[in-house]
């Protein structure tokens, strides 16, 4: 076996696809197919149940992967040594993003990072399930990194740095009984709460904040619409359908609305976030070092 077949088994257990997999590391599926089944002929064990649809990982994958990306972190870390004797980063990093969530200026970031970094491979995956998605999926290894929303503390789990935040706004029709409040505090959310609101579904970090605020009250709230694309939701409100507690940014742009502050909620902020357990390449350490540098490179808000 080598260090090719745990790559290949590693991409098709992340994807699920051998397709997915071929893409992502830029060869033929056939030879992604044929490293994997060289390495189950190898292991005398099946990897892959391929009897339905979508393939899924047999209790032996299951078992093997995390020593398999083990086993591969412990391979790029002597490709990490040699390659600080040159001067010369290459390697891959995996990041998932929130697409619609635009405090982070994304494509700007990786246009620098390709300026200085050329020989690194960048792919961009879309969070599934919200912030709660990236979470399980930095903790599987699928991800290396990811800008996710938290609420409330970084979880242990995580290495995680605060990059940019929004404050939470009330979004209501123009023509609502509380549009020409000037703002909303904590102590008016009994007010709120025969509302109809639109909102995300559980697991999106503005769905919890709001779902504590109210749980601290003691109150609760009726959730008629939930959408998954933070971007649209004050669309629905613009359109009558309810009202809604989103960041300031996602509702900047909705037309026929009024956005009024909520004092004492806490804030929508995006982090930078790794997996405390797995080793950071070289790859991965320079992608964070220019994420985290200062705004005067314009490259983050």
């Amino acid at each position: 076996m080598d260090v090719r077949q745990f790559e290949f088994f590693s991409a098709v257990a992340s994807e699920l696809s051998f397709t997915r997999a071929a893409d992502r590391l830029t060869i033929a599926q056939s030879a992604v197919s044929a490293g994997v089944r060289a390495l189950e002929n190898e292991l005398g064990v099946e990897l892959f149940d391929r009897s339905r649809r979508q393939i899924r990982l047999t209790s032996t994958g299951e078992l093997l992967l995390p020593k398999v990306r083990e086993a591969l972190d412990a391979v790029n870390g002597v490709r990490d040594a040699a390659e600080e004797t040159t001067h010369a980063i290459t390697g891959s990093i995996v990041i998932g993003l929130m697409t619609s969530v635009t405090l982070v200026n994304v494509p700007r970031l990786l246009g620098l990072f390709r300026t200085g970094h050329p020989g690194v491979g960048v792919r961009l995956r879309a969070a599934r399930r919200g912030s709660a998605g990236l979470l399980d999926e930095l903790a599987t290894g699928e991800l290396d990194l990811a800008f996710l929303a938290l609420s409330g503390p970084v979880p242990t789990q995580l290495v995680a740095a605060p990059i940019s935040s929004s404050p939470m706004v009330l979004v209501v029709p123009a023509d609502h009984r509380l549009a020409t409040a000037g703002h909303v505090g904590l102590d008016h959310l009994d007010d709120l709460a025969p509302e109809e609101f639109i909102d995300l579904p559980p697991g999106y970090a503005s769905r919890q904040i709001v779902d504590e605020t109210f749980a601290a009250a003691g109150l609760e709230r009726r959730v008629m619409i939930e959408v998954s694309d933070i971007g649209t939701a004050a669309e629905y409100v613009t359109n009558g359908l309810g009202v809604a507690l989103l960041p300031e940014f996602a509702a900047r742009d909705a037309r026929n609305v009024r956005r009024l502050p909520v004092a004492g909620m806490p804030d929508f902020t995006v982090y930078l976030a790794a997996s405390r357990t797995r080793r950071l390449s070289a790859a991965v350490r320079a992608f964070i070092d220019l994420a985290l540098a200062d705004d005067e490179t314009g490259a983050i808000r």
